[in-house]
């Protein structure tokens, strides 16, 4: 960038700064003038109100007394009356002095006077004060804005920044030479491209990321799909040859046909649930879930189609309430009962619990007694088709618990796992409270 544009941006950024610190200054007058002014209003206020009230507040004042000549008071009640109403309807307050004349001396405007001077001169102080400041508000908004400035150059500069034709050229033919491969990197061996070097480089990485995952779940997917594929395909061959006339061999393949769509139509649909997600086709109501009432739904489905083991539901005292789409949360729930139950064994205890965390956090409790989890198992457990080797004879897809946490991270919550071999696992999920948000 040349000195002339430098120059330009720094002036144009001195110029800010200048109009802020002007800002700020007049606005610490207007509101020392407005301070100011509340309070010779309640000075005036307090002296009204205490001339009222109090017995005898007159106050001489010399220099701003004007003398009339009266007679001299003779002891006459009643014409001492008559010249007390008199001057008490003029506002005036009267004494006698040595020469036997009443003075009269202005009892409102003389305080008034004094309360407005005290008022103007307070207010004098105060703004010079604050034009005292200024220089300190230039500094101080400098040092604020410094980091603004700088982004501010640093974008002008890359604006007015232009690549030569031999600059494009050698890009191009960096790109087009690039080799497919996970190592490959682009290198120009240009200080001026040195930017969008690291830029292309990084956006190179994310990609090849991506498309490693992406080639990870379709071979997972194919291998997970291929099964049942193979068992029902092998049923129908089997009813083929013997069906017609065996009556064993019929029943047993069609047993065996029936279990294995099944499970197929639930990978199916636990697939299409993720590769939705991925794509964010899945859209999330969310609205006020009181998970209290939710978890009993759970716990009673659970009592319903699970005769096999014994649940328990630690029900709160009051509503434990979050902003949530309550059909993901119950379904993220479902997927952690149905873990529990898969890897307990019968008539044992399987607990659910809701309430409270700390920090006015929510949770949702699913424990049970199972075989329970290594650790190095636990780091691996929310990875699609992830099933450790003590979990691959109780079957299972490997892809519940990546659903699950795909719902609790679209709800900005997390999950805490307490795990231990032949004892069981207990696992949390975290949610923001509607008291947190409010």
């Amino acid at each position: 960038m040349s000195s002339n544009q430098n120059n330009t941006a720094r002036g144009r950024v001195k110029s800010i700064r200048k109009r802020l610190a002007n800002q700020r200054v007049r606005m610490k007058i207007g509101i020392h003038f407005g301070q100011t002014l509340f309070w010779m209003i309640v000075m005036m206020v307090v002296w009204l109100a205490a001339r009222e009230y109090m017995v005898d507040t007159s106050v001489p004042f010399p220099e701003r007394n004007r003398q009339i000549s009266v007679a001299p008071f003779d002891g006459n009640i009643d014409s001492a009356n008559e010249l007390g109403e008199v001057l008490s309807t003029m506002r005036y307050t009267v004494y006698a002095n040595t020469t036997g004349k009443l003075i009269l001396s202005e009892a409102i405007f003389a305080p008034a006077m004094i309360i407005l001077s005290f008022g103007a001169s307070l207010f004098a102080i105060e703004m010079l004060g604050d034009l005292i400041s200024y220089s300190h508000e230039k500094r101080r908004v400098k040092r604020i804005l410094k980091p603004l400035d700088e982004l501010a150059l640093k974008v002008e500069e890359i604006s007015k920044f232009e690549l030569s034709e031999d600059k494009y050229h050698l890009i191009e033919e960096k790109i087009t030479s690039l080799e497919p491969t996970d190592e490959a990197k682009l290198s120009f061996n240009d200080e001026d491209l040195k930017g969008i070097e690291r830029a292309m480089n990084a956006l190179l990485a994310r990609i090849r990321e991506s498309n490693r995952q992406q080639a990870r779940f379709v071979n997972d997917a194919s291998h997970e799909l291929r099964t049942p594929i193979a068992v029902i395909e092998g049923y129908a061959n089997m009813l083929a040859r013997w069906g017609r006339e065996d009556e064993k061999v019929l029943d047993e393949s069609i047993t065996a046909i029936q279990n294995e769509s099944s499970h197929m139509k639930h990978l199916v649909e636990q697939l299409l649930f993720l590769a939705r997600g991925d794509a964010g086709r899945t859209v999330v109501n969310v609205e006020k879930v009181d998970l209290s009432e939710m978890m009993q739904s759970v716990y009673e489905e659970s009592l319903m189609i699970d005769e096999g083991h014994i649940y328990k539901y630690s029900c709160p005292t009051e509503p434990v309430c979050v902003m949530a789409d309550e059909g993901l949360i119950k379904q993220a729930v479902r997927i952690l009962v149905d873990n529990a139950a898969k890897y307990t064994k019968e008539k044992d205890e399987i607990i659910l619990s809701v309430g409270y965390d700390t920090g006015q956090n929510v949770y949702l409790q699913v424990q049970d007694t199972g075989i329970g989890m290594k650790e190095s198992d636990i780091e691996h457990m929310f990875e699609r088709f992830y099933r450790s080797d003590e979990a691959r004879s109780y079957g299972g897809t490997g892809l519940g618990l990546s659903i699950a946490k795909w719902i609790v991270d679209k709800h900005d919550g997390h999950f805490e796992i307490t795990s231990r071999e032949d004892l069981g696992t207990r696992i949390r999920i975290i949610l923001h409270s509607c008291q947190q948000d409010n």
